[in-house]
């Protein structure tokens, strides 16, 4: 009696192929050597705090450490995943990542999933959500159609949930001080003295095509009083608006007119004389006496 050199898979089971075990056998084996490596050598705060304090410290993360972009009239401000990835290396013991896990042509969307895992303390979050192949614009929806686009698209959504996922893990007074550090870094600057500070930030945003008095409109105050700290605000917004989060004219407010200028305007640039301190009939909208049609 003989039988087949191979027999059939039976219906409704899957055949694994040899490629695929083996990947698999490869992941359960990372997962077992990071938790080993972890408990072997579990982290030190104090060595985590310095090796953060250093990184914030340089002009290099602070400069790209936080995002803005509007939303709903106003504008949202926090952390970038440049400085969540820094934060997750100082720290210790952490592994994340983000991948597309199914894309549907046919839908024009992408399921993807970001995580992060805290191995030593056995902490994971995982994100699990879906990115329409579409973008947001001039208060419409835009499809997406080059697959350069998607990818970026994706990319972009992947970023931001991994940062949050990141941020899960990671102790929130660890994240503050990082957050206090990198605003006081952009507030010193490189060492240039302020008012050096000030002229450098007033060319940059000129090449923007925003000029001083719009600087000043957006700080509330004019230039000779600007701080380093109205200087790091300016910087983040300039990061911003080259990340292409915000436009230059949802960042800036139009240029302000003057009550004079309007009046200017509507005279056709004629000055209007004043009426005489003496005259009972000034800012009356009556005819004076004597006049035709005048009150008795």
């Amino acid at each position: 009696m003989s039988f087949p050199a191979q027999m059939p898979a039976a219906p409704g089971v899957d055949r694994l192929g040899q490629q695929t075990a083996v990947e698999q056998s490869r992941a359960v084996a990372e997962v077992q050597a990071a938790i080993y490596v972890a408990r072997q050598f579990p982290r030190d705060i104090g060595r985590s705090r310095t090796a953060m304090q250093s990184a914030c410290g340089s002009m290099a993360l602070a400069d790209k450490a936080f995002y803005e972009f509007p939303r709903a009239g106003g504008k949202v401000t926090g952390s970038t995943i440049h400085l969540a990835k820094t934060l997750a290396q100082a720290w210790g013991n952490i592994q994340y990542g983000v991948s597309e896990l199914r894309r549907d042509d046919e839908f024009h969307q992408s399921e993807m999933q970001a995580w992060a895992w805290d191995v030593e303390a056995n902490t994971r979050h995982v994100l699990t959500f879906i990115v329409p192949h579409a973008k947001f614009a001039n208060n419409k929806v835009s499809p997406l159609v080059d697959l350069r686009d998607i990818y970026d698209n994706n990319a972009n959504n992947g970023a931001r949930r991994l940062r949050e996922a990141i941020f899960a893990v990671i102790p929130e007074f660890f994240i503050d001080e990082a957050e206090d550090l990198c605003r006081e870094t952009l507030s010193k600057g490189d060492g240039k003295p302020l008012p050096d500070r000030v002229d450098g930030a007033v060319k940059v945003f000129q090449q923007l095509g925003i000029n001083a008095d719009r600087l000043e409109q957006k700080l509330g105050r004019p230039r000779a009083q600007w701080t380093g700290a109205d200087i790091a605000q300016l910087l983040i917004t300039h990061k911003s608006i080259q990340r292409r989060e915000i436009a230059v004219d949802e960042a800036f407010p139009q240029a302000r007119i003057t009550g004079a200028e309007i009046t200017n305007k509507s005279s056709g640039g004629r000055k209007q004389q004043a009426p005489p301190d003496d005259d009972p009939w000034a800012g009356q909208d009556v005819a004076q006496p004597g006049s035709k049609g005048g009150a008795a």
